[in-house]
């Protein structure tokens, strides 16, 4: 073979392998988007699992709203309503017996104005009492776990119960409200209320005229339950694994999840916005966007933590990569260690056998403390942006005091070693 074959031929070879290359590198940008796309969706479907999908967790989650001031304005007005609606305030005075008839009459001038104001604002000062009293706590949690199969149906098409879904409305009785009212209503003197029928009244939770459109979308994601989250991580490291540069695509893996979930926290805001200039005028805008928020706070936390832990594992990447100023980053960790050292020694602080066991063994040390900081993330039971931020400077911390053993001991900081880089 001549030497023009020869280079003919290696001219072959690397084409053949510029070509492989190539196609190793698409194949790895579509896994790293494809695992960047189902991030924000794997959220959402964790949060329909767990929050939508779950009695006690839903419950857990909506409890808090029987505190909220809105809600319990919301369930006032509503039973001072249907209260007004079947109370006759014709009979109300002449109903009353005479020795009752002063107590009476004083509750109502107390209030001033016409008599159907004074009836209307006594009514709701009982409403306003029954619904800030332990007691409505009771009945509004109580309330929601028998409904929740409702809740579930109204979002994911499943389920049945006795919360009523009627055109994209989801609405709860508060029926032992009006009970709890009317009885206090007689206890205080106004005795026609005991007369007044059982009403079973609502307020509305959820309103969307849209909300059978979506009820498809909503039990996919149930289905698809906690393993979309392991399937966008999988393409994500897929990606990564088969990618040329394996650092620059974690990199860019990590900051295209964090990305693309904060646009779903964004979205979660704009449409929250939307939804509430959307509501009819009978449905409180207040509680309505109580509801929302406590509804969608676990999924807020999703998106926050998925944000930290994209930047946190990025910003790892590229201070353990070759760059200039990656480089420069660490020089300055190891000469700022170094310089702790050299004032430890000079006030004659000695490590011992400490000092050469950890620098022999500073690497293996490092992956530990890594690998006990994702342990304990994993082992969260559900953990915040600020758990991933503090698991990250608790990791920071314990690698400076493994800086620190490691170092060797010398007249300054120039005699400090450098970071052993974990790749």
């Amino acid at each position: 073979m001549t030497e023009l074959d020869r280079l003919r031929a290696r001219v072959a070879e690397l084409e053949a392998g510029r070509s492989r290359h190539r196609v190793r590198s698409l194949v790895a940008v579509l896994l790293v988007v494809i695992g960047c796309v189902l991030a924000p969706l794997g959220a959402v479907a964790a949060w329909t699992a767990d929050t939508v999908g779950d009695t006690g967790r839903y419950v857990k989650t909506v409890a808090p709203l029987a505190s909220d001031p809105d809600i319990q304005n919301a369930v006032a007005n509503r039973v001072t309503t249907a209260v007004m609606d079947h109370l006759d305030l014709t009979a109300l005075l002449s109903g009353v017996a005479s020795a009752e008839r002063p107590l009476l009459e004083r509750a109502l001038g107390a209030l001033g104005g016409s008599l159907e104001d004074a009836v209307r604002a006594f009514v709701h000062d009982k409403a306003q009492a029954v619904a800030a009293s332990g007691a409505f706590a009771t009945i509004w949690k109580e309330a929601n776990r028998r409904v929740h199969s409702t809740v579930e149906k109204a979002l994911t098409g499943s389920g049945g119960g006795a919360v009523r879904l009627d055109d994209g409305a989801v609405t709860l009785d508060v029926g032992p409200v009006v009970d709890q009212v009317k009885q206090r209503l007689v206890d205080d003197g106004m005795t026609v209320a005991g007369k007044i029928p059982e009403i079973h009244t609502s307020i509305t939770l959820l309103r969307n005229d849209d909300l059978a459109k979506y009820r498809k979308y909503f039990r996919l994601l149930q289905l698809a339950g906690t393993w979309l989250p392991l399937v966008a991580v999988a393409l994500v490291a897929g990606g990564v694994l088969l990618a040329v540069r394996r650092r620059r695509a974690l990199v860019t893996g990590a900051l295209g999840v964090a990305t693309a979930t904060a646009v779903l926290g964004i979205a979660l805001r704009i449409f929250r916005a939307l939804y509430l200039d959307a509501l009819p005028a009978g449905v409180s805008p207040a509680a309505a966007a109580a509801v929302y928020d406590a509804l969608t706070r676990f999924l807020h936390t999703t998106v926050r933590m998925v944000v930290a832990l994209g930047v946190v594992v990025a910003l790892g990447a590229w201070l353990t990569g070759p760059g200039r100023r990656a480089g420069l980053v660490r020089r300055l960790w190891t000469s700022g260690i170094g310089a702790v050292r050299a004032t430890a020694d000079g006030a004659g602080l000695r490590t011992g056998p400490v000092g050469p066991f950890v620098r022999r063994y500073r690497a293996w040390i490092g992956w530990v403390l890594v690998g006990a900081a994702l342990l304990a993330y994993l082992l969260w039971s559900r953990p915040t942006g600020w758990v991933v931020v503090g698991l990250a400077l608790a990791l920071v911390f314990a690698l400076a005091v493994v800086e620190f053993l490691a170092t060797e001991p010398g007249p300054g900081p120039g005699a400090a070693q450098g970071v052993t880089r974990m790749a």
